[in-house]
This record gives structure tokens, sequence and C-alpha cells, in this order.
């Protein structure tokens, strides 16, 4: 929303005057006197008018959680536990999932109530980078890494999955980046390598690392400059 909306619907006082009293100094935005009448405000956002208080910001939640094994990337379910359950925070009820995981899979799980912000760090186009640790039930044939860099044609989508790059770090281990997240993506690449996954955790999110010390179940708010670089890489 546009500055000037805000204000002219404030005791519907109307566009025109919203102008004047903008150009006029006396509006203030996160405590700053802003004189742009299209300056973006959201409900996050302060504002006032001369000694008024037009809107009191909400509080804005960016959290990562380590998702174990069993537990539902869902905001609520009848029978399952879910990664809202894990949370302590009055502000919970607040939250979406930015990146799902599957039941089976770990790892990295990001929640906020910021729409705009898990826009762009989950949203296809903006091709922020995931990287999984990935366990097979074979071992992992040497042209895999060629395979999953050229990418899969899968027909139920009807598109090609774009280039993922591969590392195997044993027989049966490997680190896999990749730069979207369809359904059950990593488990049909390798199905169409001819092998099976058996573990499946997620380490990162653009430049945002799961840290060694946030035990299974655990969770933290993210700092500033997380939040900022979310969207690039790491």
């Amino acid at each position: 929303m546009k500055l000037d909306r805000l204000i002219a619907a404030y005791q519907a006082m109307g566009r025109q005057a919203a102008h004047q009293a903008i150009a006029a100094k006396r509006v203030h935005v996160n405590g700053l006197i802003v004189t742009d009448s299209h300056h973006p405000v959201d409900r996050f956002t302060q504002v006032g008018l001369d000694d008024t208080l037009i809107q009191q910001p909400e509080r804005a939640l960016y959290l990562m959680l380590h998702k174990p094994v069993g537990i539902l990337s869902a905001t609520k379910d009848a029978q399952h536990p879910t990664v809202i359950d894990l949370i302590d925070d009055p502000d919970k009820h607040t939250l979406h999932i930015a990146g799902r995981l599957d039941r089976s899979t770990s790892g990295m799980v990001l929640l906020t109530n910021d729409g705009r912000w898990s826009k762009q760090v989950m949203a296809a186009e903006h091709k922020v980078p995931k990287v999984y640790h990935v366990e097979t039930a074979d071992p992992i044939a040497a042209d895999a890494v060629e395979a999953f860099a050229r990418g899969f044609y899968f027909h139920t989508e009807d598109i090609t999955t774009l280039p993922a790059k591969l590392v195997i770090l044993t027989k049966h281990t490997a680190r896999l980046t990749l730069h979207e997240g369809r359904y059950h993506q990593v488990k049909r690449m390798f199905h169409r390598i001819k092998n099976r996954v058996v573990s499946l955790h997620r380490e990162s999110i653009g430049s945002i690392t799961l840290p060694p010390d946030l035990l299974p179940g655990q969770w933290r708010p993210l700092g500033p400059p997380e939040i900022q670089t979310a969207t690039l890489r790491a």
C-alpha cells in the first residue's frame, strides 16, 4: 500500500488532504518524517499524523526451525504434530511456512508472517538455492552428477527440472543443491537414476544455514542480517 492511501483512509480525509498533510511534513513513518506520498507501507509499518498514531505496527516474525522426522509441515493438523506445535510464541498463530518439508524429511524450515518476504525466499523464479544432505539405499553412480546437472523431465507437470548440483560424498551419501521445490522432487530425481532416498535433510536455504547447535525440535528467531540476505546464495 502507498502512504497516501493509508492517510486518506484515516477518518475519510481523502486523497487530496492526505497529499497536503504529507507535503506539510505532518506524517511520520517509523518515527521519521516522510514527504513522499508513494512511500510503501504495510501492516508492519508504524504511521502517525501529527501526534496521532494512525497505524500501530504488527509484530513481524522470522523464525528458523530444525524440523525432526515425523513432524508435519503444516500450521495445523488433527492427527499429526506440526511445526507450529513446536513453536513457543504468543503470535505463532500468525505464522506460515516458507519452504515445506515432507514428514519423513528433517532439517531447516523457515516460518514467518511476512508474505512478501517468504515469496522472495521460496518463489521458483527467484531461484534461491536449497541444499540437502541425501542418503540412498544403493551406491550413487558417478554419472548421476551429470544427470542432475542436465535436469529430469517430469511428465506429470510437463516440466524439466532446473540444473541441480550433486556432490557425491560417500558411496551412499551426497549433497544436493536445488533452485526450485517441486513435489517430492529429490526422491523423484533419485528414482530416475534407479536409486531410493532413505534419508533427506535440508541444510540451508539461500544464505541461511542450519547451525549445528540448533537441535531437532528447536527454533530461534532469525537475525537482521539473515532476514536481509535470505535470498542470496550461501
